[in-house]
């Protein structure tokens, strides 16, 4: 490495998304055209596994996946499962869990299931889990969201099935992970997941337990132009955010923007959302820090790293809607987040301040009409430390108790023992 002479980056061997590559032949194939060099064991790997991440959060390190050393991770509930059930979790960030008596055993990171090495390991994993415990599943829990590769295979797979909704497991997560035998509002925010409405949440308050969620609160709905395109590019719901509100932004068009605009208003592969996932994309495009990310959530992580100092809010207006859902307008922060007279840092630092803000405004709200002290935080959002120590002190002040899994990640990777933990609720009542 001295005789190098400049920077040498070591990886693990593995195209972006898809599972560690475990054979020499296979690995210098595929990623021949992408590394220099190869280093390589003398023995031969039996299973793929990640490195876990972590990150301190509220003083504790929490997991951001589960990997080498921290996986397969074992949990235990307070009441047994009617029987052996499988979880096979969303589409990204895939986890598998297995449950029986009151053992729960969640898998290490697999990966997004999209790909066919991604479906092979979840396979794989599957069985691996049932022979190394010695149980046999009767049962498979899924993701409701019918073109998931995980729900495909779970109602090929020959057990019955039965399907979670997305953000109630993440909150059930929540709930089975912190067993708080009190009714509970969890706050699910990330980039995506199909709501009972058959809309794409990420944006939602859900208060009661496993089982029975009742939909209290949520964000002013966009449109997403060009679909599952906007995760990848943050000036799609940038531009989206500009259109809702009169705001003329040179760079939606120059890529693209009126004939997005013309789809849209004809309702052409531009879902309404209410993800605060991509809030974070817009203002980090906004912003000027990234336009098309070259990896998952690489526009909220920009948009975090510029925030230096605290800000203050700005204030965004929460109203109840007619379905009684509480909802927060974002208006406000786009014309904020244009503004070029301010710093860069000082934007950034704003945005945060106002969903903190704006995450409270709706918990007082709420207990205000159910009396509700315990709070959840759930979902990929919560992977942002500075948003989420600005949420866990404002809501600590106002005298709710607070719940933040510390065992499993706050993303995607919870949602399989969050479906274990909904779907043995839903059988007992």
């Amino acid at each position: 490495m001295e005789d190098f002479g400049t920077a040498l980056v070591a990886t693990s061997g593995n195209v972006s998304g898809e599972p560690v590559i475990t054979e020499v032949d296979e690995a210098e194939e595929r990623l021949g055209g992408i590394a220099d060099g190869f280093l390589h064991h003398d023995r031969p790997i039996a299973r793929a596994a990640d490195d876990p991440v972590l990150r301190m959060v509220a003083g504790v390190v929490r997991p951001l996946r589960l990997g080498r050393g921290t996986a397969p991770l074992e949990l235990t509930v307070a009441s047994p499962f009617p029987m052996a059930t499988l979880a096979v979790g969303a589409m990204a960030k895939g986890t598998v869990a297995l449950g029986w008596g009151c053992r729960v055993i969640v898998s290490p990171h697999l990966g997004d299931y999209a790909t066919r090495r991604g479906r092979a390991l979840l396979e794989r994993t599957v069985a691996d889990l049932q022979s190394l415990y010695g149980v046999r599943a009767a049962r498979v829990v899924h993701d409701a969201h019918p073109g998931f590769a995980s729900t495909r295979w779970a109602l090929q797979c020959g057990l019955p099935a039965t399907a979670i909704w997305h953000h109630h497991a993440h909150a059930a997560a929540v709930v089975g992970e912190c067993a708080v035998a009190a009714p509970m509002l969890c706050f699910t925010w990330d980039g995506v997941g199909l709501g009972p409405d058959l809309r794409l949440w990420g944006g939602e308050g859900l208060f009661g337990e496993p089982g029975r969620w009742r939909h209290v609160a949520s964000w002013r709905p966009f449109r997403q132009p060009g679909g599952e395109r906007a995760a990848r590019e943050p000036w799609r719901s940038a531009l989206a955010l500009c259109w809702e509100t009169g705001i003329a932004w040179d760079e939606g068009w120059r890529r693209g923007g009126e004939l997005l605009r013309r789809a849209a208003d004809l309702e052409i592969n531009a879902p309404v959302t209410t993800a605060v996932g991509r809030l974070f994309d817009a203002a980090a495009a906004l912003l000027g820090l990234c336009y098309v990310t070259s990896y998952e959530g690489e526009a909220a992580m920009r948009l975090e790293a510029v925030c230096t100092t605290p800000q203050a809010p700005v204030p965004l207006p929460l109203s109840r809607d007619a379905a009684g859902v509480y909802r927060t307008d974002w208006t406000p922060l786009v014309a904020m987040l244009v503004d070029t007279g301010q710093p860069a840092w000082v934007r950034a630092g704003r945005f945060h301040a106002s969903l903190a803000q704006a995450l409270v405004d709706q918990a007082e709200a709420i207990r205000a009409d159910t009396g509700v002290k315990h709070i959840g935080l759930s979902g990929g959002v919560f992977q942002n430390q500075r948003l989420t120590e600005s949420a866990l002190r404002l809501l600590a002040a106002r005298d709710f108790e607070v719940h933040l899994p510390h065992r499993l990640p706050p993303n995607d990777a919870a949602i399989s023992f969050g479906q274990l933990i909904e779907a043995a609720a839903l059988h007992a009542g």
